[in-house]
């Protein structure tokens, strides 16, 4: 019977279920469309590019992504345990652990953007470190040591720091008291990007320099763990009391550029993570999935900073970094998102 043949009611069925089959198949393969989400990223552009990369995956399941909200960390994890933003992909475990009891209450950790592959330190630059014998944090309490890296003749040793509300301001303050360093070290805890610009043009005008610093970073890129710069360790594992479980894992083996192998870091190697609203990822199956399965690797993101550090440090270039991410990485994407869709297909 063709349809031109057809009885009014024989027609009308027949619409509804290629309606109902054609809809089927659109919304299997864009789950997310007329959905928004909501996403956030921390307030350092070296992490961007894996919020970038995480959005346009997204875009490809349908979903309308706004341009992300950039939060310090206590306004993020109180945030999305409110549900006032969706996700981010830049949670630091166990270094936000201090973070965990507001979190929870809304939200949860979920997969892996980087598995045990963040490193945290202090490091020396390579020449004053020969020059002065030093390798470990305490070798600050020696006065020639602290004159010599004492750049606003404050009497004590300038050491790039974390600014106010970093996870790391508060572990760096804790260990600063815990090594009696607290008279011998000046913490820079200004624009962590200005304060290393400023430690750089130094480091270049042939000054000593002190810096904390995190993997992956543009830091390392433009100095050198081993060439310009290394890892100084410090006395001993000292943690504040809610990453205490981690102690035992503050010696890394295999660290490139510390002055010994395994290096006593002083910080655990650590995971980073995404954290979602709980509801938001109940009602969308596909994001959960996508978020469990998803990652990027550290070299690639390390690349990536490289990129941004020599100029392409745009809101324009880091997408287009993103998007280039995802065409070399093609089939592995295509492979995340057939999960995402069979997730919310289930």
């Amino acid at each position: 019977m063709t349809a031109h043949h057809m009885t009014p009611r024989l027609a009308l069925a027949a619409g509804l279920l290629a309606l109902a089959f054609g809809g089927g198949a659109q919304a299997a393969e864009l789950p997310g469309e007329g959905r928004e989400i909501r996403l956030a990223r921390v307030n350092w552009d070296g992490a961007w590019f894996a919020s970038s990369v995480y959005r346009r995956v997204l875009e490809k399941l349908g979903y309308e992504v706004e341009r992300p909200v950039t939060l310090d960390n206590p306004p993020f994890y109180s945030s999305v345990a409110q549900g006032d933003v969706d996700f981010w992909v830049d949670g630091w475990f166990p270094l936000h652990d201090t973070y965990e009891s507001t979190f929870t209450r809304g939200a949860e950790k979920i997969g892996y953007l980087v598995k045990a592959g963040a490193l945290q330190g202090y490091l020396v630059d390579r020449k004053s470190a020969e020059k002065y014998g030093i390798t470990n944090l305490t070798d600050f309490k020696r006065p020639e040591v602290k004159e010599a890296f004492d750049a606003d003749r404050d009497g004590r040793a300038d050491m790039v720091a974390c600014p106010p509300g970093w996870g790391c301001e508060l572990v760096i303050e804790h260990q600063m008291d815990a090594y009696g360093l607290d008279e011998h070290i000046n913490l820079i805890k200004a624009s962590y990007p200005a304060a290393m610009a400023d430690a750089i043009s130094r480091f270049e005008s042939g000054q000593p320099i002190l810096f904390y610093t995190w993997t992956p970073n543009w830091t390392v890129g433009v100095l050198p763990p081993g060439e310009e710069v290394v890892w100084i360790e410090v006395p001993e594992p000292s943690l504040p009391e809610d990453q205490s479980e981690y102690l035992d894992k503050t010696v890394v083996a295999g660290v490139q550029g510390c002055v010994a192998d395994p290096c006593e870091m002083g910080w655990p190697a650590n995971d980073l993570r995404p954290v979602a609203n709980s509801a938001f990822l109940d009602e969308n199956p596909a994001v959960r999935r996508l978020l469990e399965v998803m990652s990027i690797p550290l070299d690639d993101i390390s690349a990536q900073n490289a990129r941004m550090n020599a100029g392409e440090d745009s809101e324009k270039d880091i997408l287009r970094h993103a998007d280039e991410w995802i065409e070399a990485n093609m089939e592995q994407v295509e492979a995340w998102l057939a999960d995402a869709r069979a997730a919310a297909g289930s």
